[in-house]
C-alpha cells in the first residue's frame, strides 16, 4: 500500500470535506424540490470511501455499492458536476438525468451502481469479479453494502459461489448501525456483522469505519489477497451516519446526543486534527481548503441548474423493443 504522507492526508481531508458538502446542498436543494424522489446521504461515513480508495488501483479495480452512491462516482474520477446534474434530472447527468439519485452509474471509471434494490448489488458483485477471472484479469470488484441488506437471502448464495469459485471481490458491510431505521440489535441475534464470512470459511473481521488509516490497511489486505488469487474477503465497516436513512427520516429510533457523540469521532475532524498536529498545513491553509471547496460545490449546483432538462424522446430511445418478437400477434 501507498504510504500515507503528509499529501494523503490532505487530500483525504480535501476529499472528504467536499463529498459532506456536496451532500449537504443536495439535502438544500431538495428542499426546495430541485431534487426529487428518494435521496440517501452518505454524512459521517466518508472515512470508508477514503480508505478504499487510497488502497484501490482506479486504473482497473471496480466498485458496485446501493443508493448512498452520489460521492463514490466522484472519488473514483467521476466530474461532479454531472453527478450534481443527474439528481436534478438534467441531460449532462452521468445518465443524461435518467437515473437520479440512487442510479449513478459510469462504465468509464468501472463504477457500476447504484441499486435501488436492497441488497441488489451483491450478487452483480461477485458477477463482476467473475467475469474478470474469466477473461484473467488481475482487477479486484468491491462490492458495498449496508447493514440491512446483510439479512438478505442473495447475500448467503453470493458468498457461498464466491468462495466456491474463488472470485476476486471484497464484500464490504457499511454497517452504520440502523439499516432504514431498525438497530442491528434488532435484526438479528447477533450484532457482529462479519461473523457471516466465518460459515463459508471466508477471511472476514471488523474495521473501524471512522478512520481512515484503519479503512485503509484492512482494504489494502483484502484487495492484495484478491489481487494474487486469494479469493473473497469479507470486512465490516464500522461507521455511522449523522443524517437520516433518507431525507424523509424522522429519525425517532436514535437521540440527537447518540448523533452528537459520534461526531466527536468525526473522521473529517480526526484528519484534520493529524494535519494540525503534524504541522502538515496551517489554520490558514484549512481556511484556503474549505474555500476551495466551496467554491466547487458551488460550481456543481450552478452546473446543474443551468442545464437542459432531457427531451422526452430520450425515454423512448433506451428502451428495449424488439418489432419481430415472435409471441406477440398484432391484431389488424
Amino acid at each position: 500500500m501507498q504510504k500515507i504522507t503528509k499529501e494523503i492526508y490532505l487530500k483525504w481531508y480535501e476529499d472528504m470535506l467536499f463529498w459532506r458538502k456536496f451532500e449537504d446542498k443536495l439535502a438544500a436543494v431538495y428542499i426546495q424540490q430541485k431534487v426529487r424522489g428518494f435521496l440517501h446521504l452518505y454524512n459521517g461515513q466518508e472515512a470508508v470511501l477514503a480508505g478504499a480508495l487510497h488502497a484501490m488501483d482506479l486504473t482497473k479495480d471496480k466498485m458496485i455499492t446501493a443508493y448512498r452512491n452520489h460521492v463514490q462516482p466522484i472519488g473514483m474520477g467521476v466530474d461532479p458536476r454531472r453527478v450534481m446534474a443527474e439528481l436534478f434530472g438534467k441531460a449532462t447527468g452521468t445518465s443524461q438525468g435518467l437515473g437520479g439519485s440512487m442510479h449513478i452509474f459510469s462504465k468509464e471509471h468501472r463504477f457500476y451502481g447504484g441499486h435501488g434494490i436492497v441488497g441488489g448489488q451483491i450478487p452483480l458483485g461477485a458477477g463482476i469479479a467473475f467475469g474478470d477471472k474469466y477473461h484473467d484479469s488481475d482487477a479486484v470488484t468491491l462490492c458495498c453494502f449496508g447493514d440491512g441488506a446483510a439479512r438478505q437471502g442473495s447475500l448467503h448464495e453470493t458468498f457461498n459461489l464466491a468462495m466456491l469459485w474463488n472470485l476476486p471481490v471484497v464484500f464490504v458491510c457499511e454497517n452504520n448501525g440502523y439499516a432504514m431505521g431498525t438497530s442491528v440489535e434488532r435484526t438479528a441475534n447477533h450484532t457482529e456483522v462479519w461473523k457471516l464470512g466465518k460459515g463459508y470459511e471466508m477471511p472476514c473481521g471488523p474495521v473501524d469505519g471512522m478512520n481512515p488509516v484503519k479503512v485503509a490497511e484492512a482494504f489494502d489486505e483484502a484487495i492484495q489477497r484478491a489481487r494474487k488469487g486469494g479469493g473473497p474477503t469479507f470486512l465490516e465497516l464500522k461507521t455511522y451516519r449523522y443524517r437520516g436513512h433518507s431525507m424523509s427520516d424522522a429519525q425517532h429510533y436514535r437521540t440527537k446526543a447518540e448523533v452528537e457523540e459520534y461526531k466527536k469521532i468525526d473522521p473529517i475532524t480526526q484528519v484534520k486534527d493529524i494535519i494540525l498536529e503534524k504541522k502538515y498545513a496551517t489554520e490558514d491553509d484549512i481556511k484556503e481548503i474549505d474555500k476551495r471547496v466551496k467554491s466547487l460545490v458551488s460550481e456543481c449546483e450552478k452546473f446543474a441548474e443551468e442545464s437542459p432538462f432531457p427531451d422526452k424522446n430520450v425515454m423512448y430511445d433506451v428502451v428495449y423493443e424488439q418489432e419481430d418478437y415472435p409471441f406477440i400477434q398484432h391484431k389488424l
